[in-house]
């Protein structure tokens, strides 16, 4: 019989090569728990007290965009306080302005809504069949049975309301922003002077500088270039609006131009507003589809090719960040938190290239020099 040969068990093993990943160490797991749990709480309470940080917020937010435009009116001798003072009031009045060319057809339409209703589910009726099959399948899965007769339910006018509660701030929110935003511009100045000077250091002071100086510029840049692609966007609408057919165009433009400053949503809400106008107004489906696809088209042009190569690589964003900081601060503060996701998106991209800068030196590891 064969046997054979048995190792020593004193044999020592060879040495491992194999690198193994390093360890989470227990004070890493405790700091990054500590910065989640205070992500959670500025969070819960950004949500809590919006009606004193919405507005606290986009007047700094504004302000900063309006600052460069107080800076360049005081080159003519005007007083600080009064360039604050006007550039607040022409915005103002451009923003009156936009809401009244809105508000009368939106009155006017509000009044009608009965009408309008019988009228689209005259025009959308071929749909009738396809709801009713719809509907038998989720009678045969186990849904529920008890749904409404008409294939087309317009919304009742109960949802106006909540809806104005919701887009609307109130008359305390909106004298906070105003008086805010008038101080801001008048004293940001003395505010950015007061923000270096905190550092003792003279690298913290150059860096804080470099930080209020490019988020002003980027901030400025941004809404300059983003206001005159919208105004030029809200003519192009209203044009198609116009050459379709459809009723009060110079309205429909000025309200593309207003929704197009947030990005993704505001686009959508208009298509959506075209389709249904156009079919409600127009003769036939197909003339009431021409506004809704030129529209469309003209939105694919704006945001694919002019866009970016107006704003260029300096302003342009990553769209997943976009989409993220859009749906974050729209879920936190609603639609103005929608305004405020790309310049607040800004705001984090310049702090993150001069505190975290991507060609810093990396620190060596273990016994290295």
């Amino acid at each position: 019989m064969r046997t054979l040969p048995v190792e020593p068990v004193s044999t020592p093993l060879p040495d491992s090569k194999e690198e193994r990943p390093p360890l989470i160490r227990r004070t890493e797991v405790v700091a990054f728990a500590l910065v989640a749990l205070l992500i959670v709480m500025l969070t819960g309470l950004l949500y809590v007290a919006k009606p004193f940080f919405l507005p606290i917020v986009t007047a700094f937010v504004v302000g900063t965009m309006l600052s460069p435009a107080a800076t360049f009116m005081e080159r003519w001798r005007l007083p600080r306080a009064l360039c604050a003072v006007l550039i607040v009031s022409f915005a103002l009045i451009t923003v009156g302005f936009m809401v009244a060319l809105i508000s009368v057809p939106l009155i006017e339409w509000s009044s009608r809504l009965p009408e309008l209703g019988g009228l689209l589910r005259e025009k959308l009726s071929f749909l009738e069949r396809p709801i009713g099959l719809w509907r038998q399948l989720q009678a045969s899965i186990g849904g529920s049975e008890a749904l409404p007769a008409a294939p087309i339910q317009m919304p009742q006018i109960d949802w106006m309301q909540p809806t104005l509660e919701f887009v609307s701030p109130t008359l305390t929110e909106f004298l906070l922003f105003l008086v805010t935003l008038v101080l801001f511009v008048a004293s940001w100045k003395d505010l950015r002077r007061a923000l270096v000077m905190n550092f003792g250091a003279r690298d913290a002071r150059l860096r804080t500088l470099r930080i209020l100086n490019e988020i002003e510029l980027s901030l400025g840049g941004y809404l300059l270039t983003v206001t005159t692609i919208n105004l030029c966007y809200g003519a192009a609408t209203g044009v198609i609006c116009a050459l379709a057919g459809m009723p009060n165009p110079a309205g429909l433009g000025a309200l593309a131009a207003i929704l197009n400053f947030i990005p993704i949503i505001g686009p959508s809400v208009m298509f959506i507003v075209l389709a249904l106008v156009g079919i409600v107004s127009m003769p036939t489906l197909g003339e009431g589809l021409i506004a809704p696809l030129g529209f469309a088209a003209l939105t694919f042009v704006e945001g694919h090719f002019i866009t970016p190569t107006i704003i260029g690589r300096r302003l342009e964003l990553n769209a997943l960040a976009v989409f993220i900081a859009l749906a974050f601060w729209t879920w936190l503060w609603g639609p103005m938190g929608g305004f405020l996701a790309s310049p607040l998106l800004i705001v984090g991209l310049v702090m993150k290239e001069h505190l975290l800068p991507s060609d810093a030196p990396q620190l060596p590891g273990g016994g290295e020099q």
